[in-house]
């Protein structure tokens, strides 16, 4: 069912999602508070964008012109009723598309920034994956796999141009290993935990492409302070 949902507390701005797919994930807004970006950042690009929360927070943040990318038919288009809805879309142009055929579409060296919610999971066994296509396929690396992501960032960055992800902590290692696979160095990290009982299950990670090695490690975030209530920083990232 379509619903119209407001856009955290930006007055007047809203987001369109299907109740049978996924809604707007706080690791969105995450990374949308998490990633630099400077004034001479003038391209952007969101990969697995899905129904556009990233590219809509951002327009928040920066004038840049902002990219977003989504495979699934019906989720990119509610991608684009949101963008419509906002009067975005000056701003925001989203594209209906293979996150891996980008490099046909874009030159090399286009973009200062790329964000990526990629899927968590390697898993391709259908007994661990949700029975609803689209939900499974934004949960599980079946068309967009870890590897990928880096390699298009490789091709469409700018020299020292950024990539922010946020991914499972548990996947920590391989993500270093294929940063460094495709000349990325780690400039920031953060990991996110459900509250200060439990382990990490969230990191969020910034590199350049060809930095020079240096990394900022940032204080935890914890997501909530009790039992179904955020955390003062998360609700300051909500507006409230």
């Amino acid at each position: 069912m379509l619903v119209r949902n407001n856009l955290l507390n930006y007055k007047d701005k809203y987001i369109f999602q299907d109740t049978d797919y996924f809604k707007m994930s706080l690791d969105s807004l995450l990374l949308s508070q998490f990633v630099t970006i400077n004034l001479r950042d003038k391209k952007i690009l969101d990969i697995a964008t899905g129904n556009a929360p990233i590219p809509m927070l951002l327009t928040f943040r920066t004038k840049a012109h902002i990219w977003g990318v989504e495979l699934n038919k019906e989720v990119h288009l509610l991608g684009r009723i949101s963008v419509s809805e906002n009067k975005m879309k000056n701003q925001v142009t989203l594209i209906h598309d293979d996150a891996k055929n980008l490099v046909n579409s874009f030159e090399s060296d286009f973009f200062d920034v790329i964000t990526c919610n990629p899927p968590y999971f390697k898993t391709k066994n259908a007994e661990f994956e949700n029975d609803n296509d689209v939900k499974a396929m934004a949960r599980h690396e079946r068309t967009l796999e870890l590897e990928d992501v880096f390699r298009v960032s490789k091709y469409l960055l700018k020299n020292n141009g950024k990539l922010a992800i946020v991914h499972r902590t548990e996947r920590l290692m391989e993500i270093i290993e294929v940063m460094k696979k495709y000349s990325f160095e780690m400039k920031k990290i953060r990991f996110v935990y459900p509250n200060k009982d439990k382990n990490s299950d969230l990191v969020l990670i910034e590199c350049v492409l060809n930095g020079k090695p240096s990394l900022k490690m940032l204080p935890p975030l914890f997501v909530y302070k009790a039992k179904g209530i955020y955390s003062d920083e998360v609700k300051a990232m909500f507006g409230e």
